[in-house]
Order: C-alpha cells, then sequence, then structure tokens
C-alpha cells in the first residue's frame, strides 16, 4: 500500500465520534450540494429527486465496493445538453433510457475488466502521466469557480468578487489556524462565513425558504412514462459520453488513492468501482434523476480535512436522501450564492491540482528528460484549455478526457529518450 499524503485524522474504515461525524458529513453534503443541484435545474429535472438519487447512489456504491472507496456520487455535468434536448423533445422516457444506457456501458467495462485484470493499469498510467492528468482535473474546473465568484447573471460584480475573496481568505484562514473538531471542517466554516457575509451584502434570496414545504415528496418521474417506447436516439446521444465519465472516473480514483494511500485499483478493484458508478446510474434513470458519478469537491474535502472514513462519506449520503423530503432544509442550502461557493472551489479544486503536483514530486519526474515534457504539456494545456471534440450538438467529448486519452497514447508510442538525448 502506497503512503498518503498526508497522514489521516480519520483513515479508511475509522468511525469518529458521532457529533464528529455528523458535522464531517454536512461538510460533504454542502461541498456537493450546489453542483448536484444545478445540473437538474439546467436541465429541467426535479432537483429533490436529483439529491435523493445522490445519496441512494453513494449508498450503492459503498455496498458494491464492499464500503471501501469514499466516493461521493453526485449529478454529472457531462449530460447537460443531450438530456435538455431529450426532455424537451421526448420527455423524459427519453432521459432514462439514455441514462439507464450509460449505466450499462460502465457494467459492460466492468465485465471487460474483469476478465483482462488491471495490470495494464501501470502499463498506460505512469506517474509522468498521472500527474498532469490529476493537476488537469482540478484546474480544469477553475473556470467554473472563477465565474461564480465574479459573476451574476452574466455580469461582473464587485460584491460578489468581494464575499468570493474573503470566503476563500476565511477557509484558508480556518484550516490553517483552528484545531481539535473544527479543524475538521474549514470547508464547511467557510461556507458558513460566506454565506453569513453574502446575507449582509444582499447576495441571498429567502424567498425559496419561504415558500417550500417541510415535508414534500420528490417528484419521481416513470420510466415507462404515459406509455412504453423505445427511444434508440437517447441511447446514441448519451451512451457515447460514457467514456468521458469513465476517464474521469479514472482520475478520481487516481487521486483517492494518492491522498490516501489506499491502491483502490486493486482493492476493491476497478470491475467493482465501474459497477457501483454504472449500478448508481441506473438506479438514478429509473426513478428520475440525472446520470451520477464521483466528485471532486468531495475529493477537495477529504484533502483538505486528512478525513477519508468511508462513514462520512455515507453519513452525507443518508443527510443527502433526508434532505430530498425536507423542504425548506434543501431550499435553504440551495439559496447559498454562488460567490459562496466559488469561493470555497477554488481551494476545493486546488488541492485537487496539488496533489497532481505531489504525484510529480514524489515520483521524482525530471522534466529534463524531453518524453516527460513531451507527455505534460499537451496534457496540461488541452484539459485546462478545454480544447474538447465536439462530434454533435449532443455528443461533446471534454478537454479532460482529450487529454487523459492523449496522454495514455503518447506514453505508449514514445520513445524513452529523445533522439537528441542518445
Amino acid at each position: 500500500m502506497a503512503q498518503p499524503s498526508q497522514h489521516p485524522v480519520y483513515d479508511l474504515y475509522d468511525r469518529p465520534p458521532f457529533f464528529t461525524w455528523l458535522g464531517l458529513s454536512f461538510q460533504h453534503l454542502f461541498s456537493m450540494f450546489g453542483a448536484t443541484v444545478l445540473v437538474p435545474l439546467l436541465v429541467g429535472l426535479n432537483p429533490g429527486v436529483a439529491l435523493f438519487s445522490s445519496g441512494v447512489g453513494t449508498l450503492i456504491h459503498l455496498l458494491i465496493t464492499r464500503g471501501k472507496v469514499p466516493a461521493y456520487m453526485g449529478s454529472s455535468f457531462a449530460f447537460i445538453v443531450p438530456m435538455t434536448a431529450l426532455l424537451k423533445t421526448l420527455g423524459y422516457p427519453a432521459v432514462a433510457q439514455g441514462v439507464i444506457s450509460v449505466g450499462l456501458v460502465y457494467l459492460i467495462a466492468a465485465i471487460l475488466v474483469s476478465f483482462i485484470g488491471t495490470a495494464w493499469m501501470d502499463r498506460i498510467f505512469p506517474p509522468a502521466v498521472v500527474g498532469p492528468v490529476i493537476i488537469v482535473l482540478g484546474l480544469s474546473l477553475a473556470g467554473s469557480a472563477a465565474s461564480s465568484a465574479t459573476m451574476v447573471n452574466g455580469h461582473y460584480d464587485i460584491k460578489v468578487f468581494a464575499v468570493g475573496l474573503v470566503t476563500l481568505l476565511a477557509t484558508i484562514a480556518f484550516n490553517m489556524y483552528l484545531k481539535g473538531f473544527l479543524g475538521l471542517l474549514p470547508v464547511l466554516l467557510g461556507i458558513i462565513f460566506g454565506y453569513v457575509l453574502a446575507l449582509l451584502v444582499g447576495l441571498v434570496d429567502l424567498s425559496p425558504v419561504a415558500k417550500a414545504a417541510w415535508f414534500q415528496l420528490p417528484a419521481f418521474e416513470s420510466l415507462a412514462g404515459k406509455g412504453w417506447h423505445f427511444y434508440p436516439s437517447a441511447i446514441l446521444s448519451m451512451a457515447p459520453l460514457a467514456l468521458v465519465t469513465m476517464s474521469e472516473h479514472l482520475g478520481h480514483l487516481m487521486v483517492l488513492s494518492k491522498i490516501t494511500g489506499h491502491d483502490f485499483f486493486k482493492n476493491p478493484g476497478l470491475k467493482r468501482t465501474l459497477t457501483g458508478d454504472g449500478s448508481a446510474t441506473i438506479v438514478a434513470g429509473l426513478i428520475g434523476g440525472p446520470a451520477v458519478t464521483s466528485y471532486g469537491e468531495n475529493i477537495g474535502a477529504m484533502q483538505l480535512s486528512r478525513v477519508y472514513s468511508v462513514y462520512v462519506i455515507g453519513g452525507a449520503a443518508i443527510l443527502a436522501v433526508i434532505f430530498a423530503f425536507v423542504g425548506k432544509l434543501s431550499a435553504l442550502i440551495g439559496t447559498i450564492p454562488g460567490a459562496v461557493t466559488g469561493g470555497v472551489g477554488f481551494m476545493l479544486y486546488g488541492v485537487i491540482a496539488a496533489a497532481g503536483l505531489q504525484v510529480i514530486v514524489d515520483n521524482k519526474i525530471d522534466y529534463g528528460q524531453k518524453r516527460n515534457l513531451m507527455l505534460a504539456a499537451p496534457i496540461l494545456v488541452i484539459g485546462i484549455g478545454n480544447f474538447h471534440l465536439q462530434l454533435s450538438s449532443q455528443v461533446d467529448f471534454s478537454g479532460v478526457a482529450l487529454a487523459t486519452v492523449l496522454g495514455i497514447i503518447l506514453n505508449l508510442i514514445l520513445p524513452q529518450k529523445a533522439a537528441s538525448e542518445k
């Protein structure tokens, strides 16, 4: 087993005391809430169902991986365009078939991995590729955080900038100067601090909280709708994008393995993690939610708090399920402005990128060697710049996915030394 990047406060199978456990789980809930609810709002699906499916999906993933992988499953952004188009033209049953087809692609990949094993992983993902890919996973989200922390309705706002910056600085201060129980919650405390500040300067609209009921049943959708129809166009538009989220899945496993010191590719194995993702996505499709995937925000929260416990992740999943039925609580969290989530995002996404830098440092990757330089340079620029491949209005492979694939190919075909170095 590799050494963790930092000595853990609570390791993988440690169960914190109840109130500490609850606070840490709330931290994960707050970290993922904005993005998980934003996807259904953009698509036109029910946010309560998305929150419910993220919690249930995480519990399914924990069950299938035998409680060995601290991964939180949230709504995936990769499928926004095709889901929006399908919902407007064919309705939710078509979206559901597309989402379920994504889950089935994951299950097929898991079956293939069970036959061929994972020995190939070390061959195609050496540290010289892994480090830059992890950096890209973090920094590719930087634009989203910066936009959230500076813009309102497409216009620059100095109040938003100020709240975002102060939220970031507060999160840094909490992480550096607090000890004990509070020292484990820098992200949660940063969000609370930023929220209060945003409330004081008028960036928070509390009217959704007043309108929301205390108890509300999420609007679960039916796969069949008013009658069963087969939608091959839905499957063709969404199933190929599973390759995009699978590349992100591999990247997240790399980061988790690095920061926790547990090799999740070997135990519980890639076939179980892929099966967990696929099964969670299929369940989401059956109940009216978007496709789900592991979340970088939660990985960032783990890196900051040094708490890797699967019990904490499971607690966050249970809270998400409960909040899906408590209208006022979910509405209250939904009022957290982009200035706050963006400010915290600077930290969460940055620590993922820093984990990639640590891979490079720990493995003493020498960028005086042209091969290593030729691997890192295009991965970083293509991934961070989002040089993406758009095959149609509905099929779009992100820069992260292309950077990962290009890194794998270059690693396999480039010689160990450039001609000028021989």
